[in-house]
């Protein structure tokens, strides 16, 4: 897609979450590859480290901009990527609600009307960061008939009333939200605030019955514990588009339990791609004009 918008520019994949050499580069696009001090230092052509999406937590932001590399990211909100994520998001909701693991063996099995689903109107969703998934994601559960809660740092009350949100909170207001939500959604930023947010203890905290949805990062969830948990029975099950290692090993006994997985494609499709590709491809433009990107991200 990228080569159909920018036919004058010479654009190479490698194929894997990794750079051999910046040596011949102007702009590099990371996706999941780590881009740390080291990799820069020999990086003299490089202009502009442009992400695909809104994750730069894999970016030494500080060593780049030292170096007079920008670095920019194209926001959820305006490329239809949040739109995409949340429609995952339900998908996985829908799937663990009506238990979708045991439907496959039931048809081989001839077994009709079975299993026995739980519908989402009336439950509570919590949902943990109000940026722009967690807004998509609020807006679109609405018709559901579900009971909406969210964890937000500021202006909480213009969230509820904008989003319909019966209760909201600050983020040390966690326990409370994780308390009374028959699903928790996890749409925040992975940061040193929030690695390993959902521990043992905030999975300790969530009801039996409830289930556990990751759009967000990997790390944001201890695999030790969410192992532990789900094991023991501790929460019902888990819905993960996201893993923390990618891809995850598919023989991780984690896979063993009430898990509904998905390879990280909550982002991607045609509405997102398109979206992504219109930004990257104008930040690169702009680059060649000497002009300064748009949505750059600072120290």
């Amino acid at each position: 897609m990228l080569r159909n918008e920018l036919p004058d520019h010479q654009l190479e994949a490698t194929g894997g979450f990794h750079v051999a050499s910046l040596a011949d580069t102007d702009v590099l696009i990371p996706t999941m590859c780590p881009v740390n001090a080291a990799m820069l230092a020999e990086s003299s052509p490089l202009r502009l480290i442009q992400q695909c999406g809104a994750g730069l937590e894999g970016v030494d932001i500080k060593a780049a901009v030292q170096k007079n590399i920008w670095v920019a990211n194209v926001p959820t909100g305006i490329s239809g990527n949040a739109d995409s994520v949340a429609e995952i998001g339900i998908y996985l909701m829908i799937g663990l609600a009506r238990k979708q693991r045991q439907m496959a063996p039931n048809l081989a099995a001839g077994k009709m009307g079975e299993p026995q689903g739980m519908s989402l109107k009336g439950r509570t969703v919590g949902i943990v960061g109000l940026g722009g998934i967690g807004r998509a994601l609020a807006s679109r559960l609405v018709p559901f008939g579900v009971r909406l809660a969210g964890i937000k740092r500021s202006g909480l009350h213009r969230a509820k009333q904008e989003l319909g949100l019966q209760w909201v909170g600050y983020p040390a207001d966690l326990p409370d939200l994780l308390a009374q939500s028959d699903f928790v959604v996890l749409t925040l930023p992975l940061s040193t605030d929030s690695r390993n947010l959902i521990d043992e203890t905030a999975l300790a905290a969530m009801q039996p019955g409830a289930f556990l949805i990751n759009l967000s990062r990997g790390g944001i969830v201890s695999r030790k514990a969410l192992e532990v948990a789900l094991r023991e029975g501790v929460i019902a099950g888990a819905g993960l588009d996201v893993f923390w290692e990618e891809p995850p090993d598919p023989t991780d006994p984690i896979f063993a339990h009430n898990i509904m997985a998905t390879p990280h494609i909550g982002g991607v499709t045609d509405l997102s791609l398109q979206g992504i590709v219109r930004v990257v491809a104008a930040n690169i433009r702009r680059v060649a004009r000497n002009e300064k990107p748009l949505y750059t991200k600072d120290i």
